[in-house]
């Protein structure tokens, strides 16, 4: 089984365009992303999948690998799918997993990776990602926070930017609810079979491409880690918490 990791990387993000050049620490975050990534030993590559020359620049110049993808990508996992196919005849798809990485998490940790890939290697399921449990109720109303209901078999129900499911009668500390880190590990064939179904109703209307599988039909495995990134970055202001936070712990 191989696998190989791509941080998908555009540079007109809606809330906040540019944002994988931004500076945390003084290092551009696209960079930080890439030498957490590349500590994960399970991987043949690393590539960051981009569709802006300035972002492959930078990280042709720290000495990471990177290619140049179509501007017309709807999402990460089109992004992704477009580099497996320029590596098809290296990685076959009956035995190669694509991991997904997103490119605003600068402080994601090399153990929630592996992790993941462990969870995949074990199951051999074809799509996974990975959820942490909430643990402060006041995560639950910001709409940056994508929560997750599963199944007793941790497989995956439903995504929300609301909370779900909503208490009627319990206290919060009686559920558990799971906060969405953005991974996700496909099998190769699987991949190339997700990024030609049509746009669904329950994508578009919470703006999650992964409710795009469910809906179709596809099953999704939930691996479950204490490990948790500090901060991901969706606006100017998740920003500036990054760099207060690199400034105090200096990860």
């Amino acid at each position: 089984m191989k696998f190989l990791g791509v941080i998908p990387a555009r540079y007109h993000s809606t809330r906040f365009p540019g944002k994988p050049l931004c500076l945390i620490g003084g290092k551009p975050m696209i960079q930080r992303v890439y030498e957490q990534v590349a500590q994960v030993k399970e991987f043949q590559e690393v590539i960051v999948a981009t569709d802006d020359k300035r972002i492959w620049q930078v990280v042709t110049d720290f000495g990471g690998k990177a290619l140049m993808t179509a501007s017309s990508h709807r999402s990460g996992t089109e992004r992704c799918a477009e580099v497996y196919t320029k590596y098809k005849e290296i990685y076959t798809e009956h035995d190669t997993y694509v991991v997904n990485i997103q490119g605003d998490e600068p402080f994601i940790q090399v153990k929630q990776i592996q992790e993941l890939i462990q969870y995949v290697s074990d199951t051999k399921i074809e799509i996974a990602t990975l959820l942490h449990p909430i643990k402060e109720e006041a995560v639950l109303c910001n709409p940056n926070v994508v929560k997750a209901i599963i199944t007793k078999q941790q497989k995956l129900l439903y995504f929300s930017r609301t909370a779900i499911p909503y208490l009627q009668k319990k206290s919060f500390f009686q559920h558990c609810f799971y906060k969405h880190i953005g991974l996700y590990v496909y099998k190769a064939s699987t991949l190339m079979s997700l990024v030609v179904l049509p746009p669904s109703s329950l994508e578009e209307a919470e703006n999650l491409e992964q409710l795009r599988w469910l809906e179709h039909g596809y099953t999704m495995g939930a691996c479950i880690t204490n490990c948790e990134s500090p901060v991901a970055i969706d606006t100017p202001e998740d920003l500036a918490v990054a760099n207060n936070l690199y400034a105090k712990n200096h990860f």
